[in-house]
């Protein structure tokens, strides 16, 4: 029996993997269980399940097809497995990942240990202000879903050497896919939303990676978004067609010919940052796509006809405020998070005003922030024109955002700047 699958299996990996998962929590797949009731399923099957795998005889379920809608139109396909085969896909790549970590190119950012969005972003700038300011932008098409899969395992298999764990492997690559009710095999790919997929398609993508540097070039890589940079625009185009040219016979991939193209910083649009250059330097910002994106966040979160407490919608804003900046606060941004604020701001007084609803309690409350009851009465007879209200000097005055943040609301400028100021020490 195979050393490398009888570590995968252990009772310590497989351990660790089921934390993960629940660590993660996430949606059923198409068996419906939940993570919750993982402990309890393979206290029951583990061991039946375990010679299974040993025999080559396990099949997993088929993953569970989701459509997420993208902001530009279009939807991105996911694949969500069941919640024991997200835990055996876990455990394979806890033994996988340290043996191809080695391996992978110090240009690749995504989904692996100590590596980052951030550490991608840094590194363009430095090529940007290093002059080269000619980008070619890869797009793939597709990827996940268009990876050859005989080609994938023969990398996997020249490094790892184990039939048996191959086996396995490419079980989940066959598994299958359930859309609406009716099953669709995978000759192709592999799902968007499994434990394993970002290291196989680290594997897949490594062989890029090899040849560009083997070329000489500079680029980064964060999963399937790869920028190659140059210093004139006649070698952009002969990187662009040499490189899409190889991509295509050398790993059977498509390369998107409508979506590559070559660009100048500006232009760039990268892991949803947007790029500027200041009087000394390139530096990075969030997209006008993201800052969209964000906007549309907090006014979801502000609908008045959400009817839920002041205190669960705080938690749900200071969530989305601290994910959205922490991801970007890298960039410059202290205009765009001042007119988001003020917006927020805006909003959170409507929805008190709206919450208090009768006059009575509008009264009271202006009176309890400190408003005389003659101005209380002024500003209550405004009745339901809420932006109205929400702009009226007294109640901004009241509801002040000094009141809202000893309320618990976390100010998307404060928390900004003190996060910035952390990436530039």
């Amino acid at each position: 029996m195979s050393e490398l699958l009888e570590k995968i299996l252990s009772d310590e990996n497989i351990s660790l993997a089921k934390k993960r998962v629940y660590a993660n929590k996430g949606a059923g797949g198409v068996d419906g269980a939940t993570v919750q009731e993982l402990d309890e399923y393979m206290i029951q099957n583990w061991e039946s399940m375990k010679e299974q795998i040993r025999a080559r005889k396990y099949r997993p379920q088929p993953v569970l097809r989701v459509e997420i809608p993208k902001p530009n139109g279009g939807v991105r396909k996911l694949g969500i497995p069941t919640v024991v085969d997200r835990t055996i896909e876990q455990a394979i790549t806890q033994v996988l990942s340290p043996i191809f970590e080695p391996l992978f190119s110090d240009h690749s950012y995504g989904f692996r240990p100590n590596r980052s969005c951030e550490q991608a972003i840094r590194k363009l700038l430095e090529y940007f202000n290093g002059g080269y300011l000619w980008i070619v932008d890869i797009d793939l098409e597709k990827f996940f879903d268009n990876v050859p899969q005989d080609k994938l395992m023969s990398y996997v298999g020249r490094v790892i050497h184990d039939g048996d764990t191959e086996s396995l492997i490419k079980k989940y690559l066959k598994a299958g896919v359930m859309v609406q009710g009716r099953y669709e095999s995978t000759k192709f790919g592999t799902p968007q939303g499994g434990n394993l997929s970002p290291l196989l398609s680290n594997i897949m993508l490594n062989e890029l990676d090899k040849e560009l540097e083997a070329r000489g070039l500079r680029f980064t890589r964060y999963a399937d978004d790869c920028v190659i940079v140059v210093k004139s625009e006649a070698s952009a185009k002969r990187v662009m067609y040499s490189v899409t040219s190889w991509i295509e016979r050398k790993l059977g991939l498509k390369v998107n010919v409508t979506k590559t193209q070559i660009t100048k910083p500006t232009k760039l649009k990268y892991l949803g940052f947007g790029f500027w250059k200041s009087k000394e330097e390139w530096r990075a910002r969030p997209h006008k796509d993201s800052v969209a994106k964000f906007k549309r966040t907090i006014k979801k979160l502000c609908k008045r006809s959400w009817s839920v407490s002041l205190t669960y919608r705080i938690e749900k804003l200071n969530a989305a405020t601290r994910g959205w900046i922490n991801y970007f606060s890298l960039g410059d941004m202290k205009s765009a998070i001042k007119r988001i604020e003020e917006h927020l701001m805006t909003q959170i007084r409507v929805i008190i005003w709206k919450q208090w609803k009768v006059l009575k309690k509008r009264e009271w409350g202006l009176k309890k922030l400190g408003v005389s009851k003659k101005e209380a009465h002024r500003v209550v007879g405004m009745g339901d024109r809420y932006v109205a209200v929400a702009h009226n000097r007294t109640l901004k005055w009241a509801i002040a955002k000094e009141k809202l943040t000893k309320r618990g609301l976390v100010s998307p400028l404060d928390y900004y700047l003190k996060q910035h100021a952390l990436k530039l020490n």
